[in-house]
Order: C-alpha cells, then sequence, then structure tokens
C-alpha cells in the first residue's frame, strides 16, 4: 500500500507527507528526460486545437453547416476518449518510449494529411488519425513523471505537465491563426507537421522510461485476462471514479470554448473582430497557465483543497457562462467576455485534479490504467458538448444562447457524482494511509 504517498494537511483528510522507498531521486537529468515527453505533448496540443481556430475557414473550405463542422472535433475526441483505456494499458505493458513513438508518428501524419485533404471526408479520416496518435501523449507523460520524480512532487508535475500543453494552445491562437491567414490552409497545416518530425527525432535519441535502479518489477501479462483485471482493479476505487468526474466536469466547458465554438460564438453572437475574439481565446490560455502553477503548488501542499478547489472552479465557471449567455440585449459587456474567459483558465487545472485523486489510489504498475480511465471523462463531456451545441445551432437558426445552455446539463450530472463518491473516497484513502504507515514500521532498516 505504498502508492498512497503524497503531501497531506491538517483539516481534511489527504494522503501522508512521506516519501516512498524507492522514490526516484528527480533532479535535471528527470528534468530533461522528462521536458522532452511535455515537448511531445506541446505539439500534440499545437494539432488538436488548430481547429479551433480554423473552424470559420473549415467551414468555408469543405462548405459544411454546424453540425458537420462539430463532426471534426466530435470525430477527434470520440477517437481520443476511446483510446484511453487501451493506451493506459498499452504505457502500463510497453512502457513510456513505445507508446509516445506510436503516438508522433500518428499525429503528425494527421496533421500532414489534414493538411492536403480535399473533401471533408479525408479531412475527417485525418482527424480522426490525429486524435488517435493525441490519445497516446498526456497519459504517457504521467507516467514518464511518476517514474523519473518522487511522488510528492506529483500534482506539481501533473499541472506542469498541462500548463505546458495549454502553452500549446497558445501558439494555436497566435500563431496558427496567423498564418492561416497570411499563407493559406495547406502551408499552414503542412509546415506545423514538421514540428512533430522534430519531437520524434529528440524522442528517439534522448528519451528512457525511467531511471537507471528504478526499474519497475516484472509484471504478469496474460492477454485479455490481465487486461480485465487492471481495468476492474482500478475501478474499483473510487479515487479511479472520483478522478474521472471532476476530470468530466471541470474540463469540458473551457475545452468547448477553444477546441471549436469559443472563436463563432464571440465574432457570430457577440458581434466581434476575429482579432479580438482570438485575443479573448489567448487570455483563456494565458489564464490558464498561470492558474495552474497556483493550483498545483496548493494541492501539492494542502491536499484537503482538491474537493473544494474543483467544485469551486465548477460553480464559478457556472456562474459566469450564465451570465454571459442571459445578458439582456444583443451582445454581452466586454468586462464580462474578459472575465468568462478568465474564469475558464481555471477548467484546465481544475481538470488535473482528477489525477490527484486516482494517483494516491492505484499502485504504480497500474496507474497507466487508471490515468487513462479519469482522462476519458473530461473528453467524453467534451465531445458531447461539442455535438450538442452544433445540433441546437443548426435547430434554432444559431441560437447561442439556447446551445451553450446543453452545458449545464453535463455540470449537474457531474456535480452530483462528485458529491456521492467524496466521502468513499476519503474514506478508502484513510486505509491507504493507515496500511501504508504500518507497512513503514515494519521496513527493515
Amino acid at each position: 500500500m505504498r502508492w498512497g504517498s503524497r503531501p497531506g494537511s491538517r483539516k481534511g483528510f489527504a494522503a501522508p507527507a512521506v516519501s516512498l522507498p524507492g522514490d526516484p531521486p528527480g533532479g535535471r537529468r528527470a528534468a530533461a528526460v522528462w521536458g522532452i515527453g511535455v515537448a511531445v505533448y506541446f505539439v500534440a496540443v499545437i494539432f488538436r486545437t488548430s481547429l479551433g481556430v480554423a473552424g470559420l475557414d473549415a467551414a468555408d473550405r469543405f462548405d459544411v453547416n454546424a453540425s458537420a463542422l462539430s463532426t471534426f472535433s466530435i470525430l477527434q475526441l470520440l477517437v481520443y476518449a476511446g483510446m484511453q483505456i487501451p493506451v493506459g494499458l498499452l504505457v502500463d505493458r510497453l512502457g513510456t518510449k513505445r507508446v509516445l513513438t506510436l503516438g508522433v508518428v500518428l499525429f503528425t501524419l494527421g496533421q500532414a494529411a489534414f493538411a492536403f485533404s480535399p473533401s471533408y471526408g479525408m479531412a475527417l479520416a485525418a482527424r480522426a488519425l490525429l486524435g488517435c496518435g493525441d490519445a497516446m501523449t498526456f497519459i504517457a507523460v504521467l507516467r514518464l513523471g511518476a517514474r523519473w520524480f518522487p511522488a510528492r512532487h506529483g500534482p506539481l508535475i501533473a499541472q506542469l505537465a498541462g500548463l505546458c500543453g495549454m502553452a500549446g494552445n497558445l501558439v494555436s491562437t497566435l500563431v496558427i491563426a496567423r498564418l492561416l491567414h497570411g499563407v493559406g490552409w495547406t502551408a499552414t497545416f503542412a509546415g506545423s507537421s514538421l514540428a512533430g518530425v522534430l519531437v520524434l527525432v529528440l524522442l528517439l535519441l534522448f528519451l528512457k522510461d525511467h531511471p537507471e535502479g528504478h526499474e519497475p518489477a516484472p509484471a504478469e501479462h496474460a492477454g485479455a485476462a490481465y487486461v480485465r483485471k487492471q481495468i476492474a482493479a482500478a475501478w474499483r476505487e473510487p479515487g479511479t471514479r472520483l478522478g474521472l468526474w471532476v476530470h468530466f466536469t471541470t474540463q469540458f466547458p473551457a475545452m468547448v470554448f477553444l477546441l471549436l465554438w469559443g472563436m463563432p460564438f464571440l465574432v457570430e453572437a457577440q458581434g466581434l473582430s476575429r482579432g479580438t475574439a482570438g485575443e479573448l481565446l489567448t487570455l483563456v490560455v494565458l489564464s490558464n497557465m498561470a492558474l495552474g502553477l497556483v493550483y498545483g503548488q496548493v494541492i501539492a501542499r494542502h491536499g484537503a483543497a482538491r474537493a473544494p478547489l474543483a467544485l469551486g472552479t465548477v460553480g464559478t465557471t457556472g456562474l459566469l457562462w450564465a451570465a454571459t449567455i442571459a445578458y439582456p440585449g444583443d451582445h454581452a459587456p466586454m468586462w464580462l467576455l474578459v472575465t468568462l474567459c478568465a474564469v475558464l483558465g481555471a477548467c484546465g487545472p481544475a481538470s488535473m485534479i482528477g489525477f490527484d485523486f486516482a494517483r494516491p489510489a492505484n499502485p504504480p504498475e497500474r496507474q497507466g490504467t487508471a490515468s487513462g480511465i479519469v482522462n476519458m471523462g473530461g473528453f467524453v463531456a467534451s465531445m458531447t458538448t461539442l455535438l450538442a451545441v452544433g445540433v441546437l445551432l443548426d435547430a434554432t437558426g444559431d441560437n447561442y444562447r439556447i446551445a451553450f445552455a446543453s452545458v449545464f446539463v453535463l455540470e449537474t450530472v457531474g456535480i452530483v457524482q462528485i458529491l456521492r463518491l467524496r466521502k468513499r473516497t476519503a474514506r478508502r484513502e484513510r486505509d491507504h494511509l493507515v496500511a501504508s504507515r504500518v507497512e513503514a514500521v515494519h521496513v527493515p532498516a
């Protein structure tokens, strides 16, 4: 039961603040190796979010309506979400380097194919391929951090990985958007795919799964029986399920806004120019990066803050979202749009809290599988909302107030599940804490 170790708090329950026997040492080499994995994730996020600033261009290029346009992101997220548990199992089975290598190859091919797609159908296939490769990155990077850094740094390392991913989103809003209007569709997407080739070279040359002397214990892999055992064991932990619902409830409003519908909403419904809308999308990303550092530090020092932070983020996001779409008049004032975008920046850091519930609940050999389950949550919610918004826009003649109200349905479902699982997870963590202390007493010096 040694896996439950992380910083605690005097108020409320949190996992223990002790170092595990055999913890990786961390240090500069760990940062360098982990940095390569994060660079892969950074490029994957650029490719993933590039459609968010190209949505209007894609609608013109392929001559499609809102529902068909949303299908691009829905298919990409469907593939991503569906791959999370298989990817978690692959990471546990094959290690980080092999999974990341396959991921880079797939998402680079997907981005390049999207550049040259002559039809809507081929473009859909390209985004599906990109989503498959993208799905292999984040779980592998989380596993890489767990293998190279001490467990007590887990929350901060996870938030830093998410922050670097949002930096990729920043590249999309600042660079990809400008390139689209400067050099055109094909040159922008084909040129950006070269970043995938660069990180692939770095990955093959320098990345290692774990530091020397910290090889994972050999695990039995008995085909389908192993798969069922891994998934069932991870799912039985209430911390894994709570992590999934935290991720589900917190991530999707910002994801939907950044990935596709933010730009059309700000331009078509709020009457802003593309330049101003792009600046607001950039604000979401910058807010995410700043708050990621804050959330990581708070949770690393006060484990009991996990659930309050998550629920507080959901409540604040819902309040600002409702105020924006319900504002009387044709357009919401700029101060309200700025506030909404700043608050949406908290969604990404809050979603990372889901992994902080799953991490202490599962042993190292099951971390990939548990992280895959958690990571499904936000992307299933995002996919569902992307579809709902597109369908409602077509059905109501582009009424964004009705379409964007679909967000509250999923938030309500998620909040109910978080409240239901919160106490059960706390009891289970207390059991892990007691067991780890008993075991530590009996470990020979």
